[in-house]
């Protein structure tokens, strides 16, 4: 019986409360040797884990070098790059699946036999092109990383259609599809509450503008409420929510809930809503985790018009998309709400819930590596 490959699994993340990279894991440990790297403990079920240590910043990068556009000088000196450089191993792995964009110039220097996948989970030249700065002295760097260690990769994958077409457009990278999506759940749709129960979770952050969601459940005619399961991302803004909130009747700002219980606790409302304006790239193409554990939640689902979300909710019948991302645009759409509407909605999310389940989706990582050789030149 021949020896199963070897692979690492590359992430500047804590795998363990990293849904994408997780989901990595545990499709791919019973066919590899799985050695893992990241922040934190290791993973359930891996062969061996490189831990990366708390206390260094990986996102951290020497300003005086990126001002002289020194960026492999800038790369190298990185804290996480440094440490990992000196701890994992050359020509040991057969194939090394790094996660982002950050990860994939170490990932080739270990000379994988049969070489890199790339998985990126966001356009990485736009990710913060909200300030300028990171785009006059940031997104350089990150456009030097893609078109000179990206483009070596043997294979990649992102998160979306949008994405994958830019990718194509800027660099040339053919980029497979692999949506975020969450494990399957056999489950029935639960009956419409009395009022219609909303719920959004995700990360508490100022430029998602969650209020657009809070000032519409208020000001709509609808007899709706909205919960909020929030990480804490930004302590402020969270705060500012809180207080915001605090009278409400109708809006609840609740603590986040693990994610292995967090389609059971989705289950009890009937619509997930997100309605995110496009302030960056990455904004505008959005297709997340929560799409798609409200769909295992066999909820209806209420976004803007983000291409992404907005093209699968009206091609499956799973529910509303409102006509643009201001407050008024989701209080027209909530007005109209029907609880016969909703319930139908959620059948909807039924019906597709095996297609859209990480067990169906992420085979496409499984097909990416099986590929590999056949790809590989030397």
């Amino acid at each position: 019986m021949s020896a199963r490959p070897r692979l690492l699994i590359l992430s500047f993340s804590d795998i363990r409360s990293d849904a994408r990279v997780l989901r990595q894991v545990r499709l791919l440990r019973d066919d590899y040797e799985l050695t893992t790297c990241g922040y934190g403990e290791a993973p359930e079920g891996v062969a061996g884990h490189v831990r990366i240590p708390d206390e260094l910043v990986y996102w951290h990068k020497d300003r005086s070098l990126l001002l002289q556009r020194r960026y492999a000088a800038v790369y190298r000196t990185n804290a996480v790059v440094a440490y990992l450089d000196e701890r994992l191993p050359r020509d040991h792995f057969d194939i090394v699946l790094a996660d982002d964009a950050d990860t994939v110039p170490l990932a080739l220097t270990l000379r994988p036999r049969r070489g890199v996948h790339a998985d990126l989970h966001e356009y990485a030249t736009r990710q913060n092109e909200e300030s300028w700065r990171w785009r006059w002295f940031v997104a350089p760097y990150y456009r030097w990383l893609v078109r000179t260690f990206v483009t070596r990769a043997a294979s990649v994958s992102t998160v979306g259609a949008g994405l994958a077409a830019e990718y194509r457009r800027e660099f040339g990278i053919e980029a497979d599809v692999v949506v975020n999506a969450a494990p399957f759940r056999d489950a029935e749709p639960g009956p419409v509450g009395n009022p219609v129960r909303l719920v959004h979770s995700g990360l508490a952050r100022r430029n998602r503008q969650l209020e657009v969601m809070t000032e519409a459940v208020e000001g709509t005619a609808a007899d709706v409420t909205l919960d909020l399961y929030l990480m804490p991302n930004d302590p402020a803004y969270l705060a500012e929510l809180k207080e915001r909130t605090a009278g409400s009747a109708r809006v609840t700002v609740r603590d986040p809930v693990p994610h292995d219980r967090l389609a059971e606790t989705l289950s009890t409302y009937d619509v997930g809503v997100f309605v995110l304006p496009p302030l960056t790239f990455n904004y505008r193409w959005t297709l997340p985790n929560k799409f798609f554990d409200f769909v295992q939640a066999r909820l209806g689902i209420l976004v803007g018009p983000s291409p992404e979300m907005a093209g699968l909710v009206r091609e499956h019948g799973l529910g509303a998309v409102t006509d643009g991302f201001a407050t008024q645009d989701l209080v027209r759409t909530l007005d109209r709400l029907d609880p016969a509407e909703v319930a139908a909605w959620k059948r909807a999310s039924h019906d597709v819930a095996a297609r859209f389940s990480a067990e169906e989706q992420v085979q496409g990582w499984a097909r990416a590596l099986e590929r590999i050789p056949a790809r590989r030149t030397d």
